[in-house]
């Protein structure tokens, strides 16, 4: 079983304007982030903008990412569909491309009771033979993941990680006691990563590692090591990236800091909006003070 841990920034999806995915962009992107010292990759998460992109434009993206990191770290694709059919055919087609494992996330339309949030995910871990990441984001998602839910999931044998952005870290206590070794928890970027690792988290897939990824590895590293001083000193500093991210869309954010770091990664896909030329000169500032 592969060892997911450390800091997998969430990629952004470049698009242009006729709809098609800037490869050369994001492959670009995908080799300095692992220059940089990530642990992994993930494409298609939220700051990929899965919901706003078609069947094509997911598999590109997924098929650029794996192709970059030729190996060197580990990939997890999100795989998300209001539908379990075509979730899991979304997974079976991300692990033929090479997906060393599935980010799994639920969209709703119509309310769903436990059971069927459960079938959905277990219907995507049977399909794989992968290691596969259940994401829980309440704010955004229209049924979430109890604890109930992750402890039975957490029995399932390719189900050996939560990543949780539900804000509340108690929550990761809860799950962590209930669970044990079962299942590994990945903070969010809604979480404070450092006092996510302090109780036992592996590392974070957050949108903001993709614009301080060195800052991000350094912060995981003191974590390892218990140097917690200055891990906590780091996270301070660092934190006022979160503080903007939390502020303003999440994809314009990130796409905009890329931007500005001299990636072609374009506008977030309509009807979302870039940041104003004020938002953007604020994420500078932020960008330019975490260094």
């Amino acid at each position: 079983m592969t060892n997911f841990h450390g800091v997998f920034p969430y990629l952004v999806s470049p698009v242009d304007a006729g709809g098609n995915i800037r490869t050369d962009v994001l492959g670009r992107l995908c080799d300095d982030l692992i220059k940089s010292g990530v642990h992994g990759l993930t494409p298609l998460g939220s700051t990929g903008e899965f919901a706003y992109l078609n069947a094509a434009q997911r598999m590109s993206v997924v098929q650029t990412t794996i192709e970059a990191a030729k190996g060197r770290v580990p990939v997890v694709a999100g795989v998300a569909s209001t539908s379990t059919l075509d979730a899991v055919a979304q997974a079976r087609a991300y692990q033929k491309l090479g997906a060393d494992g599935i980010l799994a996330i639920l969209e709703a339309y119509f309310p769903l009771n436990d059971a069927q949030v459960e079938s959905y995910f277990r219907a995507i871990a049977d399909a794989v033979d992968i290691p596969v990441v259940i994401y829980t984001n309440p704010q955004f998602q229209r049924s979430d993941l109890t604890l109930d839910v992750i402890a039975r999931l957490a029995a399932h044998p390719r189900i050996s990680y939560i990543k949780d952005a539900s804000t509340n870290t108690g929550r990761l206590l809860s799950i962590m006691n209930r669970c044990g070794d079962a299942i590994q928890v990945f903070s969010a970027s809604a979480h404070i990563p450092t006092a996510v690792m302090l109780i036992g988290g592996v590392g974070w897939m957050a949108g903001p590692a993709c614009l301080i990824p060195r800052q991000s590895v350094e912060l995981y590293n003191l974590c390892k090591a218990a140097r917690w001083d200055q891990a906590l000193a780091l996270q301070r500093r660092l934190w006022r990236v979160n503080e903007a991210f939390a502020r303003y869309n999440l994809a314009a954010c990130i796409k905009a800091g890329l931007s500005i770091q001299g990636y072609d990664v374009g506008d977030p896909v309509a009807p979302q909006a870039a940041l104003t030329a004020d938002e953007r000169k604020a994420v500078e500032t932020v960008l330019r003070e975490v260094g």
